[in-house]
């Protein structure tokens, strides 16, 4: 921690000198105030430094985005939503989508409408595929 440490020590020296309404004053105003989040990383070992991992899944929903203007309905959209949020469980999860998706399909239908179906979310299915 000893470079971010010298960061900090550098940053609190020059915010004084640097003027506000410009790239740099906000930078070092922006990084300061973020400073106990930019930093967190430092107090847990399970913390990844960067956000990469979110930053990819995420891009699949953004880009997506567009192609939601077109929905029909509310539902539509929020069925969209739902299969999004899915696949992207799945793909974290480890789980091969296509062979989630075929699980589920064939095993939803043998149901009760009111049966619980926690067991079919794709971490749960992660599970019984590893066992």
């Amino acid at each position: 921690m000893p470079v971010l440490n010298a960061l900090k020590a550098w940053l609190d020296a020059i915010a004084p000198k640097v003027v506000p309404d410009t790239k740099l004053g906000d930078a070092v105003s922006y990084t300061l105030n973020q400073w106990n989040y930019l930093t967190r990383y430092t107090s847990d070992g399970r913390i990844p430094i960067d956000n990469n991992i979110l930053g990819r899944e995420i891009r699949v929903f953004a880009t997506g985005r567009k192609s939601w203007l077109f929905s029909d309905t509310a539902d539509g959209a929020k069925a969209s939503a739902v299969v999004y949020s899915l696949m992207l469980t799945c793909r974290v999860c480890g789980v091969d989508p296509l062979a989630w998706l075929r699980y589920v399909l064939t095993e939803l239908p043998q149901r009760d409408e009111r049966a619980d179906i926690v067991d079919l979310l794709p971490f749960n299915f992660a599970r019984t595929e590893a066992a």
